[in-house]
């Protein structure tokens, strides 16, 4: 079998995935980090020494793809040794040129205790579902968009990363938009490091690489837990379900095809479909596809309708009179011979 067939989770299931697989499955967005390393020295509110300075990566996994969710990871270890470890020691590099069973077998060193990236390194991903991302696209006429949330989720990694005690003194991010207008945002909530934002960053600076294997393995071994579950509870293997469902993508025939016949006519898609993207509503909206088209009144619009019609048979009460319906609310008498 080729590196490429492969899945991530034969070779190793990250705590990301293994410690969340409840959130995971329910469509809850959640966050995981990693222990600081004890050769980092941290920050304490007892001591007046800064930490060991370290440098910090920023990456992304499933930006794009319908299926599944997006996952922001950050990698952080002292910055003397980002070279020597993670290039020379680990051969880190871009996610996207690595073999699904290169990269889980990366994450499997860092995660276990007694190698060189577990005793020097730490990391953290935030998994945002795909019902998440779903949701905060669609509400208020789509404020909150997909670029909004990946500066979130990035925030919110830097600081929880800060919190932990690590003295974060560089930080390295792969590009969201235009790196200029990234970097400044970023520099104006932490003002006292030195950030630089560029493309292709994941393949320019090896801590990036680093956070690109730490976001990858951990949204791979999501989506084959997601589909996992689907499958428990259809007549398909697994292994079909995922020659069938392939990268995710839109542009991918195959899942297109998975999602044709894998809907739902009432209920759409489960939690490992993004419903903000246009090919599940085109999915859903084409004439005489497998969706049910529900016509829902407009707010105000039965307003002074009595509730009493939701529970009879054709929707009327015509036949009855309003004292009628008072006497029958919790049922009609059913005389003594009953008992």
């Amino acid at each position: 079998m080729e590196d490429e067939d492969i899945a991530a989770s034969t070779v190793f299931t990250p705590p990301s995935v293994q410690d969340n697989h409840e959130s995971l499955l329910s469509g809850r967005s959640y966050a995981h980090y990693s222990d600081v390393p004890e050769a980092i020295t941290i920050r304490t509110a007892s001591s007046s020494a800064s930490g060991t300075p370290c440098v910090l990566g920023v990456d992304e996994a499933g930006r794009g793809p319908v299926i599944g969710p997006m996952v922001y990871g950050v990698f952080y270890l002292p910055v003397e040794i980002q070279q020597s470890l993670l290039t020379e020691s680990y051969h880190f590099d871009d996610s996207k040129v690595l073999t699904p069973a290169v990269r889980a077998s990366l994450m499997k060193a860092v995660c276990t205790a007694g190698t060189d990236l577990f005793k020097l390194s730490g990391w953290a991903v935030k998994s945002l579902s795909a019902r998440d991302i779903g949701a905060g696209m669609m509400k208020n006429g789509g404020s909150y968009n997909l670029n909004a949330q990946a500066m979130d989720a990035t925030v919110e990694l830097i600081r929880g990363v800060l919190q932990q005690g690590v003295n974060v003194t560089e930080i390295y991010v792969d590009t969201i938009g235009k790196p200029a207008v990234y970097q400044k945002k970023l520099e104006l909530i932490f003002p006292t490091i030195k950030i630089t934002v560029e493309k292709k960053a994941d393949s320019l600076f090896p801590c990036v690489s680093a956070a690109s294997v730490v976001a990858k393995v951990t949204r791979d071994v999501s989506c084959e837990a997601l589909l996992e579950a689907y499958t428990q509870q259809q007549p398909i293997s697994v292994e079909d379900a995922l020659a069938t469902w392939g990268s995710g993508y839109p542009s991918d025939a195959r899942c297109v095809g998975w999602l044709k016949s894998a809907i739902d006519p009432v209920w759409g898609f489960g939690n490992e479909c993004r419903f903000s993207w246009g090919t599940v509503k085109d999915i859903l909206e084409q004439r005489g596809g497998p969706a049910t088209k529900t016509e829902w009144p407009d707010q105000g619009e039965d307003e002074n309708v009595k509730l009493s019609l939701y529970f009879s048979a054709n929707g009327t009460s015509e036949s009855k009179t309003e004292t009628d319906e008072l006497r029958t609310w919790f049922g009609t008498s059913v005389g003594q011979e009953a008992f």
